[in-house]
């Protein structure tokens, strides 16, 4: 590594005239000098530019499929390179349990967006919102919702405990979106997240702009913020707070910072049970992964008053067998120490105000600890940043302070409670967390306990013996799902799957005729002119199917034999379709009726061509309605226009997406729905 950090930002590697004033990192477990940090001189202002230009443009060209596969890629070129990224993370304190968790699971963000982005996105720069919305009686006037990517950078500000992971999550919805990222890591640890950058610039798969890195401070950086750019932060609330401040009017600002989270150990969680073990297992892993320094991890361990001292005995007896504190390089660590010196300073500060407002340490000391360092040799923690894990016990579950004050590190404070109410308003008083966790069996305490805690937590995982072995655990977060929360906890929702991406795009509603809105959104929509051009749809390859092309088939006029062989066929013999004077009765038929899936099969064999290729294969409707029923003596026709059109970019097929309407004799709408087929790209020689 260079003595002073470089940055990448236009396109280069940067670093300052001079080192003058730089801050020095340090190796958290032996307290040597790793590199220096100093961003003094650099352009700022040019570098959002370049990201609103040049950026936005490499962006701008690439489909949502386009971007997934980037996706995918980046993420082969960490894990071929990842033992590098290992290597430095073993500096930041990190176990390799740790580093997994902070590069493995960065990385798997990566294939986690590439997956959803072609499987939930279409391959266009436009995604269409929920349904149309009538806006005139005859159909000309219509509204929808599209989301279009905003025109601005992604700004991400990382906390120092998840070096790759922190920047990745932020940056995969974003470049997914088409928004380029420019990210500030935390200084301690931003030598590992200048590492993961340099494989990815040398890998040459970045679209040009996409993605800048500023090593150091950035002090001038929210005034040059304008409308269509986003701050994404993370840290701590305090921090938070005062960027919010910053923010300018028009720029979005979304925070998840440390919260104090919750795990409640449910009443019918005794001694012996598989609930009881399965909650202290987690409690010492958020203890100790990444020496607790997450923003994920349990600060309050709230539990019956009559479970107290059996959860107090088996997290000492825990730790005294499964932890083993030192220099991650050292064979058999389990816990490394805090990042810096001054970050174990801090924690050890914060224990005391929690010492001062009634804790008792129950568990562990401050005291330094002695540890296992990278020769083998075991010796007092001098030079390192090591606290040993503790866990104080409040016998007040009211005091404010442990509601209020986070030791950000190997610290949790346990509390006693009666009833679920007791334990739900214990919840609360953190005053919004990222996550609250429950060890029960009892579906009844459990949903009286949801109902409490709810909209106090982003998210809330429910841990018992039936999904204990299989559960990701308190601290970890998962790409499909929200990882934010309300309150103290920033009130943003990283992640989320598809959710995390539209953040990155603006939602606007479009009004116009069906026509126009087929025209802007690349969706066919009811109304809008369709064609048949005397050639089955069906015998047309992606290259050569356009949106709007349709399918008027024959009638087919359905009999009472016809019903009744299908019943008995089926075995669906509902007393509608087999009982006149049962049918009669009930206030949706005028008599028996056609099953409502004897129509779709027939109108499958209206519309469908036999021969084989282009259309590979019919894998499944969506969005069926059966809206006006079918007598004996009806007739039936389909109509099928193709209404999307998806090409799979790494597939030799892709997605026909068809608007199936199924009417009667009298034209009215028996059922409408949506075909989905799978198309060749190109016609086949065969």
């Amino acid at each position: 590594m260079t003595e002073v950090l470089p940055s990448y930002v236009q396109g280069s590697w940067w670093t300052p005239d001079s080192s003058a004033g730089a801050l020095i990192v340090r190796d958290a477990s032996t307290g040597a000098e790793i590199t220096r940090v100093n961003s003094e001189g650099i352009d700022l202002a040019g570098a959002l530019e370049y990201a609103r230009t040049v950026g936005q443009a490499s962006l701008g060209a690439l489909t949502f499929h386009q971007r997934a596969v980037l996706l995918k890629q980046f993420a082969l070129a960490l894990t071929e390179r990842k033992h590098e990224l290992y290597a430095l993370s073993a500096r930041t304190g990190a176990t390799k349990a740790d580093s997994w968790v902070d590069i493995d699971g960065g990385i798997g963000v990566l294939f986690a967006y590439s997956g959803k982005g072609r499987r939930e996105l279409p391959n266009s720069q436009m995604y269409v919102d929920g349904p149309i919305e009538p806006l005139s009686k005859d159909g000309t006037f219509l509204g929808r919702h599209v989301f279009t990517r905003l025109p601005g950078v992604a700004v991400q500000i990382n906390a120092f405990n998840f070096p790759v992971w922190g920047s990745l999550e932020k940056f995969a919805p974003a470049f997914l979106a088409g928004m380029p990222t420019l990210v500030k890591p935390a200084t301690p640890t931003g030598y590992l997240a200048e590492a993961f950058v340099r494989i990815l610039v040398e890998s040459g798969l970045l679209p040009e702009g996409s993605l800048q890195l500023v090593s150091g401070s950035v002090p001038t950086l929210f005034d040059e913020l304008r409308l269509g750019d986003i701050v994404g932060f993370t840290g701590s609330a305090s921090t938070a707070n005062g960027l919010r401040s910053q923010t300018p009017t028009g720029v979005r600002f979304t925070a998840e910072t440390d919260s104090i989270n919750a795990s409640v150990l449910g009443p019918d969680a005794i001694d012996g049970t598989p609930e009881l073990d399965a909650y202290v297992r987690q409690l010492v892993t958020e203890l100790t992964t990444k020496a607790g320094q997450k923003c994920t991890a349990i600060r309050r361990a709230i539990v019956p008053a009559a479970s107290a001292d059996a959860v107090i005995d088996a997290v000492r007896a825990r730790l005294e067998a499964k932890v083993v504190i030192g220099d991650p390089r050292a064979e058999g660590v389990t816990m490394g120490p805090l990042v810096s010196l001054a970050q174990r300073d801090e924690v050890l500060r914060q224990v005391q105000v929690l010492q001062d407002a009634g804790g008792r340490i129950v568990v562990g000391s401050t005291d330094a600890p002695d540890v296992l360092l990278a020769d083998g040799s075991t010796a007092a923690a001098t030079d390192g940043a090591f606290v040993a894990p503790v866990l104080l016990r409040f016998d007040d579950a009211d005091a404010d302070a442990v509601h209020e004050v986070e030791a950000f590190g190997p610290v949790a404070s346990l509390l006693a409670y009666s009833t679920s109410s007791e334990a739900a308003t214990l919840v609360a008083r953190g005053g919004g967390s990222l996550v609250t966790s429950v060890a029960t069996h009892d579906p009844v305490f459990a949903a009286e306990l949801m109902t409490g805690i709810a909209a106090s937590n982003g998210r809330v995982l429910f841990l018992d013996r039936d999904d204990a072995r299989s559960s990701t655990g308190h601290g970890s977060p998962m790409p499909g799902l929200v990882h934010g929360g309300p309150g103290r906890a920033g009130g943003g929702e990283e992640l989320g799957g598809i959710r995390a991406v539209l953040h990155h795009m603006q939602r606007t509603a479009v009004q116009g005729s069906p026509d126009m809105l087929t025209a802007l959104t690349g969706v066919w929509h009811a109304g809008a002119a369709a064609r048949s051009d005397g050639v089955h749809p069906f015998r047309k390859s992606l290259a050569e199917l356009h949106i709007g092309d349709r399918i008027a088939s024959a009638s087919r006029e359905v009999s009472l034999d016809d019903i009744e062989t299908f019943a008995h066929f089926t075995g669906d013999t509902f007393y509608a379709h087999m009982d006149e004077e049962a049918a009669a009765a009930n206030p949706f038929f005028p008599g028996r009726v056609a099953h409502g899936y004897l129509l779709v099969s027939w109108a499958a064999g209206l519309f469908v061509d036999p021969e084989p290729g282009p259309v590979l294969a019919n894998y499944g409707l969506e969005n069926l309605r059966f809206i006006t029923p079918v007598s004996p003596g009806d007739s039936i026709r389909v109509e099928l226009t193709a209404k999307q059109i998806t090409p799979r970019e790494t597939d030799e097929y892709g997605e026909v997406r068809w608007d199936a309407v199924i009417r009667n004799q009298n034209y009215d709408t028996v059922a409408t729905y949506d075909v989905l087929t799978l198309v060749e790209k190109e016609r086949s020689a065969a």
